[in-house]
């Protein structure tokens, strides 16, 4: 048995989707433990692309069992409709091959309201702009943490989920009316939702904790997913620039319900550079030609917004802190093959604030915003690398690029991503040989 966690290193959108996908060749469970539909994975089959925000990207693989777990944030509409948009494509969805927690809490609409209101009119007046996606999450865990949210689970009750909703809108509608100045939400219109949500979820509401500890003990292998990366951890993260769970390891014992000796191998994912969506400090940031060139040839747009990707150098400080903080194995390098054509790639090794200099992320969000990035500059390649199966196929530039990324970050190179094809993967770990297939 091993069980294995594939977590973001950076501020998400690191590509977790495809090694996902291309791992659960090796796994029995695929298991989804934080996070909301603000996250999206994108695979690549064929000529076939996948979107995914809640259903775990090992749902392509209809043989294994696809899990979301106790410490994701569901909204309901959202998942009837990825459900029904995968099914409209060939993959048949069941409560077989998919289960879904009933102790995962429900967005629901005056939560998406609360996030889109705060966004567009400042947090209780403080006039803070997150750059969230405007999807309920954050509000959500907020009434989870507050002991008045509403679970998956509480379906299985209609009375009993009424009573839960008008509660939690006696304080929700005095925000609306008194704060923000907008309509007050009624009962009325989220039970008729509940009504359906009840009939056409319900098959698959089950515990999940179960579900996980049975396939623990028969020594099945199970492949946690999480969702954004570290610099958007609650508590690690460049806060209040950050999502409202724990992207981080310890969240697999919390979100999915495993004991923490029971997580065998942490794989830390790294683009080739670094990209981030929202507001925040990003003190690698290039707001010139460079940065958009690696946009426009990586892509780099929110799968969940569309928004375009702020992209800047490798922060190998960024980078590290992932890697002490979770305990990462070793890395899956991902969208080398955008660099190809730059002339020189560069690395933060360090932050130099004042007259000091540090390898380590400052706490204090107006310090990070004024760190003047350490760089080591590096030769570009202009080889094509969309084709290489092997280290020693990828050009000498390239590879020395990489050896000093996984001696600055702290961990070894276990995959090389060439390409967003499962095939486009250079294994490096014998491990993930074993577990790609």
């Amino acid at each position: 048995m091993t069980n294995l966690a594939v977590i973001g290193t950076q501020w998400g959108d690191e590509g977790k989707g495809k090694v996902v996908d291309l791992l659960t060749e090796g796994a029995d469970l695929v298991v989804r433990f934080q996070g909301g539909n603000n996250a999206g994975h994108t695979l690549v089959v064929g000529s076939e692309t996948y979107a995914l925000h809640l259903v775990p990207s090992g749902i392509l693989h209809q043989d294994k069992i696809s899990v979301i777990a106790s410490g994701v944030v569901v909204d309901p509409e959202v998942l009837l409709t990825e459900i029904d948009q995968l099914a409209e494509r060939g993959v048949v969805i069941t409560p077989d091959n998919l289960k879904i927690s009933e102790r995962a809490h429900v967005i629901l609409p005056y939560h998406q309201a609360l996030d889109q209101a705060r966004e567009s009119g400042g947090s209780a007046g403080r006039g803070l702009k997150l750059g969230t996606t405007g999807r309920g999450i954050g509000p959500a865990y907020e009434d989870k943490a507050a002991r008045r949210g509403v679970r998956l689970g509480d379906l299985r009750n209609l009375a009993a989920f009424r009573e839960k909703i008008s509660v939690a809108l006696v304080e929700k509608n005095c925000l609306f009316s008194s704060l923000y100045g907008l309509p007050k939400h009624e009962a009325g219109p989220v039970m008729a939702l509940a009504e359906k949500w009840a009939k056409r979820l319900g098959p698959f509401i089950t515990d999940t904790f179960d579900v996980i500890r049975t396939s623990a003990d028969k020594g099945l292998n199970i492949l946690f997913e999480g969702a954004q990366g570290v610099q958007l951890d609650l508590d690690h993260g460049t806060y209040p620039y950050v999502t409202s769970s724990n992207p981080t390891t310890g969240s697999v014992a919390v979100g999915a319900g495993l004991a923490p000796k029971e997580l065998h191998r942490v794989l830390g994912l790294v683009k080739a550079y670094t990209s981030r969506v929202g507001e925040g400090p990003f003190p690698t940031e290039l707001a010139d030609a460079t940065g958009n060139k690696i946009r426009e040839v990586g892509r780099e747009f929110g799968t969940t917004t569309g928004r375009p990707r702020r992209c800047g150098w490798l922060d190998a400080v960024v980078v590290r802190t992932a890697v002490e903080l979770c305990g990462v194995d070793s890395l899956a390098v991902t969208k080398l093959d955008v660099l190809k054509g730059l002339e020189e790639i560069k690395i933060a090794k360090a932050y130099k604030i004042g007259d000091a200099v540090t390898t380590r992320m400052p706490a204090s969000l107006e310090d990070l915003a004024r760190v003047e990035p350490v760089y080591e500059s590096w030769p570009g390649f202009d080889e094509d690398i969309s084709g290489a199966k092997r280290l020693e196929d990828l050009p000498a530039k390239a590879r020395a690029y990489l050896d000093r990324m996984a001696e600055l970050t702290g961990a070894a190179l276990g995959m090389i991503s060439v390409g967003p094809e499962r095939d486009q993967t250079i294994v490096l770990d014998k491990f993930f040989e074993r577990k790609a297939g």
